[in-house]
């Protein structure tokens, strides 16, 4: 694990385990480091991940020039594919909590054609700030009955972070629950995930602000020129992080 002010960063997605009890992994980039400043709520939830990913290149490009440490980004969407394989393997079960029933339905039908050996159990929850506490028991317990091995979640971030650390006590089966965003569309095929020359180029962010420029706006023109000016005044600490 490499320090990086209050986090601690993963450098492989090897270090995830599917002994012991339940591991938390949950992904970090400019904008939710940005949000975390500002939420207790959800810097408490990535500060107790038990795998935090480097998912943005801000946070690489500080690591690397700060931090003296050589880390590649790793996407949500390398993480969920990463995880389909080892579960596969095993003959697993995944459960996705999270999206539309339409995309849901999608994801299930391309499970069956890709990973024939997986079973596969969704929930779509309510579109709201926070779920009741009422809807939450629900689900837990729906999730602890099926007793997958990956639990993926998709309620974007900050909500589906602060969620799953508040109830992550009673989440006792899974092995692994990961919070993925945007991947649940990237793997339904109803957004497009950016091209691998482009993603080997670094320009992922362009692609996906120039396919969703209202959603991707903030990120791009507000979070990340704050990240910025944060990492920058603060380079000096990331330096004795690593000492």
């Amino acid at each position: 694990m490499l320090k990086f002010f209050n986090y601690n960063i993963a450098e492989s997605l090897e270090t995830i385990s599917f002994d012991g009890g339940t591991t938390v992994v949950n992904c970090m980039n400019p904008h939710s480091f940005v949000k975390a400043l500002d939420d207790n709520e959800f810097r408490t939830a990535l500060e107790r991940s038990d795998i935090l990913l480097p998912d943005g290149e801000g946070i690489c490009m500080a690591l690397n020039r700060w931090g003296g440490k050589k880390v590649d980004k790793i996407a949500g969407d390398d993480l969920h594919r990463f995880l389909l394989e080892k579960v596969s393997a095993r003959k697993g079960k995944v459960y996705y909590m999270g999206s539309t029933e339409s995309v849901l339905n999608k994801i299930s039908e391309r499970i069956g054609n890709e990973y024939p050996d997986l079973t596969v159990r969704t929930h779509s929850p309510s579109f709201c700030e926070k779920l009741s506490d009422e809807e939450s028991e629900s689900i837990i317990n729906d999730i602890n009955a099926f007793s997958p091995d990956v639990l993926f979640v998709s309620m974007t971030a900050p909500k589906q972070e602060k969620w799953v650390e508040l109830h992550r006590d009673k989440l006792t089966t899974p092995k692994v629950i990961a919070s993925i965003g945007a991947v649940f569309d990237f793997y339904a095929g109803t957004v497009k995930r950016a091209p691998q020359w482009a993603v080997r180029m670094k320009l992922e962010w362009l692609f996906r602000l120039l396919k969703e420029p209202r959603r991707m706006w903030e990120r791009n023109f507000v979070s990340t020129p704050r990240y910025l000016r944060w990492i920058w005044k603060h380079r000096s600490e990331l330096s004795l992080n690593q000492e």
